[in-house]
């Protein structure tokens, strides 16, 4: 057979050229690596600058949200308040001009009332016919008796 150092020889050299193949294949890759490292680097250092004003800033903005809820909220209480309160003014108003309405018509009613009194003659004297508390006639019981009946039907109807 061949020399086993030929064979050695040949597998050391095959192993050589396969090593220098993959060197050759993974050059551009490693490039790649490299540049791509160097983007995220300066991505990251873009991050390490921009990124902590941006928080503040965004933190900024949610307490100046929060104050302007809060006042709105005070505001739209403040809103109901005076709603209330010109509510409240209205029916106020409303029960003064009913009291003011009644007040004039009583008025008018009394002034009218007025007016009729003096106008009116006055009868020169009581008309006989009536009879005053002293001239009644004494009832009889039997009289007495007939009148409480009627005025207990009168009542019990």
């Amino acid at each position: 057979m061949i020399d086993p150092l030929f064979w050695l020889g040949l597998s050391i050299l095959l192993v050589a050229a396969s090593l220098t193949a993959v060197l050759v294949a993974a050059i551009p890759a490693v490039q790649e690596l490299a540049r791509a490292a160097r983007s995220a680097e300066k991505f990251f250092d873009t991050l390490s600058r921009e990124l902590p004003p941006t928080l503040k800033a965004i933190r900024n903005t949610s307490l100046e949200i929060t104050d302007l809820t809060d006042d709105v909220s005070e505001g739209v209480k403040s809103a109901g308040q005076v709603v209330k309160q010109v509510d409240q003014s209205l029916n106020s108003a409303k029960k003064q001009a009913q009291n003011i309405q009644v007040s004039t018509r009583s008025l008018v009613v009394g002034v009218k009332a007025a007016w009729k009194t003096f106008t009116h003659q006055k009868p020169a004297r009581r008309n006989p016919e009536r009879l005053s508390m002293n001239d009644k006639p004494d009832l009889t019981l039997p009289d007495r008796e007939l009148l409480s009946s009627e005025n207990r039907r009168i009542v019990d109807r």
